[in-house]
């Protein structure tokens, strides 16, 4: 009997996973559930360019027999019985990848207002998009790179932009306190307003359909408005499974394999995943681990941000980076991150050429367990 699997989500782990079942010759059923009622499509384009391009051509899977259930949404989990509940009924699997990614957090003060938006689908892009005429006053909550992303595009389409992140200084979780001064100097200079260590008031007035005109600062200023987006991360797209031990928090081995048989996952879902690339690597994971294939070992994660014309890339880590080494400077540099004399990490600001050499050294770098577990 050909194996059933069924695939819940549409983005890049779902879509990974289904390229990657066929080409490896499954020749069972392969469905996959999309809330939205478009085929997968390539996420990242959203807040850097506020569009969004399709993974395949419909006719891909049409030859491949892959079968789309659009606008269709994951409402629960029958592990007893294999099937996953949806809004309108319920269908069954012998294997199922959990693929739902993630959903935006929000403001309560802000949420459901006419003119505040969030940025996780196509339609969210579409909507925002529209507002961003030359002359529109946008304010950015939220300073990570979705917010930054956005700031770079709305300023090349003549919008006037400020940035508020509640932190000292932007990604300063993520990239530490001189890195993150970076960005907030680079978007200083292309005419963004950068408010740093501000929270924004978010007991507002309840009007119902009533846009926001003006943000309250923690420090009491008044920032009048246009329109607001709200960028202050996601969370991983698990309510559909409550009632089960995924319900927590989904975490997975190199595999991609879950806790529960038969049940893999990959992308946003998964904690602790939150970028392009590991979300493509457990996709194609999760495929071969059901057809029983060796999963390659996960090469140092990486991702990349375009802002005013510049690609970024981060590949490793800089958390708990204790040294940074500058090979350049200004707007193009390469800044090798360290953790007790080990590199763990590098930042690349216009040095696109240079990320498979990084990749490499950090490659090398982690494979040397016993200097960097000194």
């Amino acid at each position: 009997m050909l194996s059933n699997v069924l695939i819940v989500g549409g983005g890049l782990a779902a879509q990974r996973a289904a390229e990657t079942l066929r080409a490896r010759d499954h020749r069972g059923p392969i469905r996959i559930v999309c809330a939205e009622p478009c085929a997968p499509y390539d996420r990242p384009p959203l807040s850097k360019e506020l569009t969004a391009t399709g993974f395949r051509p419909p006719s891909w899977y049409a030859e491949n027999e892959v079968e789309l259930l659009l606008g269709r949404r994951a409402a629960g989990l029958d592990l007893a019985g294999r099937r996953v509940i949806t809004d309108d009924g319920s269908l069954s699997y012998d294997s199922l990848i959990v693929a739902t990614g993630a959903h935006p957090r929000r403001l309560p003060g802000l949420a459901g207002r006419p003119n505040v938006f969030e940025l996780r689908s196509v339609a969210d892009a579409v909507a925002l998009r529209s507002v961003l005429v030359p002359g529109a006053r946008l304010a950015i909550v939220g300073a990570g790179f979705v917010g930054q992303e956005v700031a770079a595009t709305a300023r090349g389409l003549g919008v006037d932009v400020t940035l508020i992140e509640a932190a000292d200084v932007p990604l300063a979780h993520v990239l530490g306190p001189r890195l993150g001064g970076w960005f907030a100097e680079l978007h200083r200079a292309e005419g963004v307003r950068v408010e740093l260590g501000a929270g924004v008031e978010t007991a507002l007035p309840a009007v119902a359909g009533a846009p926001v005109r003006s943000l309250v600062l923690a420090d009491g200023r008044s920032l009048e408005v246009d329109a607001v987006l709200v960028a202050i991360g996601v969370v991983p797209e698990t309510r559909w499974l409550a009632g089960t031990p995924l319900a927590g928090g989904v975490v997975v081995d190199a595999g991609a394999r879950t806790v529960v048989p038969h049940v893999l996952a990959g992308g946003d879902v998964v904690r602790g995943c939150e970028h392009w690339e590991p979300a493509a690597r457990l996709g194609a994971a999760a495929a071969r681990s059901i057809l029983g294939l060796p999963v390659a070992p996960a090469p140092p994660e990486s991702f990349w941000s375009d802002q005013y014309g510049l690609r970024i890339h981060l590949v490793g880590s800089a958390v708990g980076a204790d040294a940074i080494e500058f090979d350049g400077a200004g707007r193009s540099f390469a800044a090798a991150l360290h953790r007790r004399g080990a590199l763990v990490g590098a930042l690349l600001v216009d040095r696109p050429r240079e990320l498979p050499v990084w990749r490499r050294r950090l490659a090398d770098a982690l494979s040397q367990p016993e200097r960097n577990a000194a």
